[in-house]
């Protein structure tokens, strides 16, 4: 990654709609040279795709929480169905495979406080290898749009 590679993610992650002719006028180059880099960006696995962000409350899903899970026993087996169970849940939105107390964090975006209660007590708990469920709301939730190279 150089300083061209490194603007044009900046970039990119501010606004994944700009077109090549934009980028490549905002960095002084040629909008050829432009095109390359990105395509080089997206073929190194720099660039993984560009999506649209939707927010949550406007699609029905105005309460977050993140859930700490433990699971029993806890082999490569347990954790890998466990976590494909989850990823395939409507309501959650991300999956954290832990190191140390919790095996899990998952969050999850839903309608209302008992939306919640069931994905936790009809979804969750119905779990055999379920050891330790732990839910917390979040009040707040604040992600950075753009990621610098280090």
């Amino acid at each position: 990654m150089d300083e061209l590679d490194s603007a044009l993610l900046r970039l990119l992650q501010q606004d994944g709609r700009r077109t090549n002719r934009d980028l490549a006028q905002e960095l002084g180059i040629a909008p050829s040279t432009c095109l390359e880099r990105v395509r080089s960006l997206r073929e190194r696995g720099v660039l993984l795709g560009f999506h649209a962000e939707a927010d949550l409350p406007s699609i029905g899903r105005g309460l977050q929480a993140i859930i700490a899970v433990r699971v029993r026993p806890p082999t490569r087996a347990v954790i890998e169905q466990f976590q494909a169970f989850v990823a395939r849940m409507p309501e959650v939105i991300a999956v954290f495979v832990l190191t140390g107390t919790d095996d899990f964090l998952i969050h999850v975006a839903v309608r209302d406080a008992d939306h919640l209660h069931s994905v936790v007590l009809d979804k969750l708990t119905e779990r055999k290898e379920l050891a330790d469920v732990r839910t917390s709301v979040v009040y707040g939730h604040l992600r950075k749009n753009v990621i610098e190279p280090m």
